[in-house]
């Protein structure tokens, strides 16, 4: 089945504004207020000591409150302590983004011819050349093919070359997740699809039909750049492996069953694009030599061009579907533009992780990554809230985050709570996170940041048992009833 999160990304954003304000705020000196009153005493039922204690919840949890008209710490539990954020540190990656490239920023994907046209051909080379686009799909380049015809040329004499070096070709965000999960694709300067292969499987005669391809809801176009093969086994599941500048995969026979299909992450970014390209050209009667790698960014005449959609209307799409590839590569993306060509996603979370620290006083704060997919990026809640609160300031941020919906007994979602919370979630395998804003009943506005992970039981965990851990998703279940406790009391005690 199409995967939701990848792919209604690039049309449900379009009502965001655009001209979401650059980070400019001073920053917030966190203080601890002592407050009196309100509907229930801060220390009533054990105080937040007590709530903890009884949500039974294995490992560490560190969270921070604030008066976000004031600035006022309300309370915290280990507010200067720091432990995984997962996603939430997303939400410092948009921070990070808006300030160094602006909301009203665009990617730009072009075709660049390096000779002269004459008579429909092209006497120099074709190159695809990536912009750092993380929203580019299957239909984009298809437009693109179509806007060369519209040029004018019919025919390549000389090469057709892709060019992918805006950004670092890194081959997973996190070598630490099964090689399989389509949350930690490769990154580079050219994207597509967000880097994943549709894999569909029928069974057909004795055997199945596999089909890897390129879909999205308009075209289906076939790759060979990715390949599967069944193979005669029950476990594991899947095998990757890089052989002769293709993703060859295999998939065991037994866990195949009638019929089916999934998301796998492309290793190859530049080779995936390249591969649908030459697809879309041919079908414009343009026949393309096979790609080959350009080694520096192309000179010459554009010829076609695709445009993202404006930062702002990235970074909502990326946090509300917490996608990694997005995260990264808008990350990746920044630190460039601060002058800093880093290798790493680990040299360029501590480019943020410093920007953080002079700009919001996040001194405790270090990132590896710009998704908190790597689990040794650590954050503090009080560092995380004085952002919060220096952004509300400033404008930003709450527009782009999320509801997050409070639920009854029974998990179902209560409509019209008296409690509105807008935020970025964050989860890993015994880790989850929460952090943004929350309006008490009275209106009363509240920024706060919560913390849990069990790193010992994370630590425990094989690569290969990281998709679907036993436990995990208990453990995950009691994290999340507790994050609505704190909220709860938070509402009672400070919302008077």
């Amino acid at each position: 089945m199409m995967n939701r999160r990848s792919f209604l990304l690039s049309g449900l954003m379009s009502g965001v504004a655009a001209g979401v304000a650059q980070a400019n705020a001073p920053l917030v000196s966190l203080r601890p207020l002592a407050r009196a009153g309100g509907p229930i005493s801060a220390t009533a039922n054990g105080g937040l000591s007590g709530v903890l204690a009884r949500a039974g919840l294995s490992g560490k949890v560190v969270c921070a409150v604030a008066d976000v008209s004031t600035g006022a710490l309300l309370e915290e539990e280990g507010g200067a302590s720091t432990l995984p954020p997962a996603s939430v540190a997303k939400a410092l990656t948009a921070l990070y983004a808006l300030d160094t490239l602006g909301a009203n920023h665009r990617f730009s994907t072009e075709l660049v011819a390096t000779g002269p046209v004459s008579g429909g051909v092209l006497q120099g080379d074709l190159v695809l050349s990536g912009g750092g686009d993380s929203m580019l799909t299957t239909d984009h380049l298809a437009q693109m093919a179509r806007s060369l015809k519209e040029a004018g040329i019919r025919e390549v004499r000389g090469d057709f070359r892709i060019w992918d070096g805006a950004l670092p070709m890194i081959k997973t965000i996190d070598p630490g997740q099964p090689d399989h999960v389509g949350y930690s694709p490769a990154i580079s300067g050219i994207a597509l699809n967000f880097n994943r292969v549709h894999f569909e499987w029928k069974r057909g005669g004795s055997g199945w039909n596999v089909l890897m391809d390129a879909r999205t809801e308009r075209y289906r176009p076939t790759v060979s750049m990715a390949r599967m093969q069944v193979a005669q086994r029950s476990v594991p599941v899947y095998t990757y492996a890089d052989k002769g500048g293709a993703d060859h995969w295999t998939v065991a026979r037994g866990a195949l069953g009638n019929g089916g299909a999934r998301w796998l992450p492309v290793r190859k970014p530049a080779a995936y694009a390249a591969d649908v390209f030459l697809t879309m050209a041919r079908s414009q009667g343009i026949v393309l030599k096979a790609a080959k790698q350009a080694t520096h960014a192309p000179r010459g005449q554009v010829v076609a061009v695709h445009q993202s959609p404006p930062l702002s209307v990235m970074l909502k799409a990326m946090l509300r579907f917490s996608n990694n590839l997005m995260a990264e590569m808008i990350g990746l993306s920044a630190t460039r533009a601060r002058g800093v060509a880093a290798k790493t996603l680990a040299q360029s979370g501590d480019v943020m992780s410093r920007w953080a620290a002079d700009k919001y006083g996040m001194k405790r704060s270090k990132l590896v990554d710009h998704s908190g997919l790597g689990s040794k990026s650590k954050m503090a809640p009080t560092d995380l809230v004085a952002a919060l609160i220096a952004a509300h300031r400033a404008g930003q941020l709450k527009p782009l985050l999320k509801d997050f919906p409070l639920r009854d007994a029974n998990r179902r979602v209560i409509k019209d709570h008296r409690i509105k919370v807008t935020a970025k979630t964050g989860t890993l395998n015994f880790v989850s996170g929460l952090g943004g804003f929350m309006t008490a009943a009275d209106g009363t506005e509240l920024a706060f940041a919560i913390f849990t992970a069990d790193e010992d039981a994370r630590a425990a965990l094989s690569r290969a048992e990281r998709e679907r851990p036993q436990g995990a998703r208990t453990w995950n279940r009691k994290a999340k009833d507790l994050q609505q406790k704190l909220i709860e009391r938070w509402d009672a005690v400070y919302g008077a």
